[in-house]
């Protein structure tokens, strides 16, 4: 979760008194977020200003910077009530360019006007987008944001994709004009202190590069890269234009709340932004952003008294909330509360979000325990697939196979080349920047893994014998996360004699635990539930003629199922492995005995 460093002096001063280190990480710990360091004793040694370090949930954008958690803690202190955003009249637009399509296709704007900075308000403004850069923006890949001195620059704003030869602009803390490409390999220089070398993969092989120009085609940034020169920010700064751009259209709006939402509050006018008008030339749609619009959620009374064992009327859930900055719009219902969710809250996504808020708001420590929440299901019990899973163990233990658990995620090659095979794109999921060559995919078999234990355990006396009982993760653009998790089963046979009849003999093993029968006689007026075996000449895994797919028939009148495979692995596989002896292999969709 991300640690929040904040200057103890100013947020104190912002909670109107000092806490004792033992009173504020009460405070923390019953607001849910945790104190987890002082560092008075360590900078007072060094001359320099205390800070706490904070640490918070992964979703609570808001309580990124000191803004934030003192609002939000003197909210629930009720020192104050949570601040009502609004909206001035717009004055400028953001014209998005279709060619952004082929890069960074969303964009949004905001202007703080007569805003007032100090150093610590200043450094905050830079750290919150630093957190938010890191947390949701997801190192820039979905989101980037660029903050300017509205004073330096004309509106109406463009937002290009331009080809990285016809870019030319001086970048943030530069003293010469670059082009596109020299940009990129500028910034890849390992001797960067801005190390911004990291995000040049983001942009980098793409045709054209995101450019945001003013009315005079100055150029304002190359995101999520750097910013101009020209219009950088400053203590003097008194009008701010924020350009965000992304590959996430709700996460793109999501950041651009937070930022405004905190730092409007040093305006001339607090709390009120002035949105900006985002006209998109590929469609001929045009919005205002930031929206700043209250959400609404309904939440049934009875959901939450019983989720918490109490008997809370609704007005006694409504103060509850509003420690949380929640309000309740009046309805003529009497069973549920309408919830005014602010554009801070992002998390709440879900009723038992405002459930958790109100048990928060009433104190964990003021719950019922014991009998007044005997009425609720607190025993706790094994997914169906997870109990097939200990059955697979159970059995496959008894047969003298150890249990092994490799990494999910391996190379590409061993995936696909190591084990003769091609990738179609249509099944494995790939990281978009991975780390070392080693985590490129997600595995769509057992296999890789099994053989890359083999292979650091070769030297062990023979035969080897060992299983695994995991998921594996399959593409499919029909859903909504464009993939999902498959249970599976996989054990092999490794030595100097390794043949078909092995595992054949582990696989019979396992059918007969689940009271799965052999059909010798599987084809068309066959009976009954069972299994059985055909060759199948095209698995290049396996050695010609020695590999099988293992099909499956639930009840009579079913249409039979390939359920898994099983074979000698072809001794290509092997080398490429770098184990040099035969091996028998056998891979169940553990799934199918659901």
């Amino acid at each position: 979760m991300p640690t929040v460093s904040v200057n103890k002096k100013q947020l104190f001063k912002l909670l109107g008194r000092e806490y004792t280190n033992e009173e504020f990480d009460e405070l923390c710990f019953q607001f849910g977020i945790e104190l987890d360091e002082d560092t008075t004793e360590e900078a007072l040694k060094q001359g320099q200003e205390p800070e706490l370090k904070i640490e918070v949930g992964a979703n609570r954008h808001d309580l990124l910077c000191i803004e934030g958690i003192a609002q939000t803690l003197n909210v629930y202190l009720g020192r104050t009530l949570a601040p009502k955003y609004k909206l001035s009249k717009p004055t400028t637009k953001l014209i998005v360019d279709p060619s952004t399509e082929q890069v960074r296709p969303y964009a949004a704007a905001a202007i703080l006007r007569d805003i007032k900075f100090d150093e610590l308000s200043y450094a905050s403004f830079i750290a919150l987008q630093d957190k938010l850069h890191s947390n949701i923006c997801r190192n820039r890949t979905l989101v980037a944001m660029g903050t300017h001195d509205l004073d330096t620059i004309e509106g109406p704003f463009h937002y290009y994709g331009i080809p990285p030869k016809d870019i030319s602009f001086i970048p943030l803390n530069q003293s010469r004009k670059f082009d596109g490409s020299e940009l990129i390999e500028f910034y890849k220089q390992p001797d960067q202190k801005n190390n911004l070398g990291r995000f040049v993969h983001i942009i980098e092989d793409s045709p054209v590069f995101p450019v945001i120009k003013d009315r005079n085609g100055t150029v304002c940034s190359l995101p999520p890269l750097i910013n101009s020169e020209h219009s950088k920010i400053s203590l003097n700064t008194k009008n701010v234009f924020i350009e965000i751009t992304g590959t996430d259209k709700t996460k793109s709006e999501i950041v651009l709340d937070q930022l405004v939402a905190m730092f409007s509050r040093y305006c001339k006018e607090p709390f009120t932004v002035e949105p900006v008008e985002i006209v998109s030339e590929h469609n001929g749609q045009s919005r205002l952003t930031p929206d700043l619009k209250e959400k609404e959620m309904d939440v049934s009374i009875d959901y939450i008294n019983s989720a918490l064992g109490l008997n809370l009327n609704a007005v006694e859930i409504a103060a509850c909330l509003k420690k949380m900055s929640l309000d309740i719009i009046p309805t003529n219902d009497e069973k549920s509360l309408r919830v005014a969710i602010p554009v801070t809250r992002s998390d709440i996504l879900h009723p038992c979000d405002i459930m958790e808020d109100a048990a928060v708001g009433y104190g964990y420590d003021n719950l019922p325990k014991g009998e007044k929440l005997s009425n609720a299901n607190f025993i706790a019990a094994p997914l169906p697939i997870n109990k097939i899973s200990d059955i697979f163990r159970l059995a496959s233990s008894q047969a003298s196979w150890a249990e092994v658990l490799p990494l999910t995620l391996c190379s590409h090659d061993e995936n696909f080349k190591n084990l003769r095979l091609k990738d179609d794109g249509s099944q494995v999921v790939k990281l978009a920047n991975p780390k070392t060559l080693e985590y490129q995919v997600v595995r769509t078999t057992l296999l890789p893994g099994i053989l890359k234990t083999v292979k650091e355990n070769r030297k062990h006396s023979l035969p080897i014998k060992v299983f695994e009982t995991g998921d594996i993760v399959l593409k499919d653009d029909k859903l909504e996360r464009k993939a999902f998790n498959e249970r599976h089963w996989g054990a092999i046979h490794v030595g100097k004699n390794s043949g078909f009849e092995l595992i054949q003999g582990l696989l019979g093993k396992i059918m007969q635990t689940f009271r799965t029968e052999w059909l010798a006689d599987y084809g068309e007026g066959s009976a009954g539930r069972g299994y059985w075996i055909e060759q199948d000449d095209s698995l290049q895994t396996y050695f010609p003629g020695r590999g099988a797919k293992v099909m499956f028939r639930a009840k009579e009148g079913d249409i039979p199922k390939k359920i898994g495979l099983l074979g000698v692995l072809h001794p290509e596989v092997m080398i490429n492995f770098d184990v040099p002896y035969a091996a028998s292999y056998v891979e169940l969709n553990a799934e199918f005995f659901l």
